[in-house]
């Protein structure tokens, strides 16, 4: 699962309503939450924050939580 999927699970979302709300397909709310190399969109991110009614910023910072710069 997902960064996005353990996010969703946790708030108890039902991936088909967001689908049907964001005009994503099921597929690919699938795909986003189950596959680790699928790669999540900052339009598809807004879209999902929104038909779930949270900030697009706590979606971002959950699902990139651990994302560091590279040091030199």
């Amino acid at each position: 699962m997902t960064k996005l999927g353990t996010y969703l699970a946790q708030k108890s979302v039902n991936k088909s309503e967001v689908a049907r709300k964001t005009g994503l397909s099921r597929a690919r709310m699938n795909e986003l939450t189950l596959n680790d190399r699928s790669h999540l969109r900052a339009d598809e991110l807004y879209l999902i924050a929104l038909a779930i009614g949270v900030k697009p910023i706590e979606l971002l910072e959950y699902v990139c939580e651990g994302v560091k710069l590279v040091q030199k």
